[in-house]
């Protein structure tokens, strides 16, 4: 039995398999789980400027093609031979970022991958909190 023990209010004590900070928060969390960590919260990825969520590759090629990326050339998006999609800023850098070729298999290091790269221009955030004032 691996995890975390925590004891809540009345001394009950309650395993927590596989914590995140909601876990510990609240007994049930307001997001019941994702792929990548049960309790997180869901993530989108915004883009800066504009403060558009980015919802499609197609989206997310047209910014990243403004910001000097260009597709690898290997990674053809109606090609069966790879998972991947790749992009990368020269033939002489190193930077390449590299994604599932399904945009709805995106996971929270992809997003975080993109900003890493483009700081000033993408921004992971909560959905629920991007309306708000």
């Amino acid at each position: 039995m691996s995890g975390v023990w925590v004891f809540d209010k009345n001394g009950v004590a309650r395993l927590i398999t596989n914590p995140t900070k909601e876990s510990f928060e609240q007994k049930d969390p307001k997001h019941p789980g994702t792929a990548t960590a049960p309790g997180a919260r869901p993530r989108v990825l915004v883009y800066l400027p504009s403060n558009q969520v980015i919802r499609s590759y197609t989206e997310l090629e047209q910014r990243l093609t403004e910001l000097g990326w260009t597709r690898y050339h290997d990674s053809d998006p109606d090609s069966d031979c790879s998972e991947l999609i790749q992009f990368h800023r020269s033939d002489t850098s190193s930077h390449l970022i590299s994604l599932p070729r399904s945009f709805s298999n995106f996971k929270h290091f992809h997003l975080y991958d993109i900003v890493v790269k483009n700081r000033a221009f993408f921004q992971v955030r909560d959905p629920t909190t991007l309306y708000q004032a």
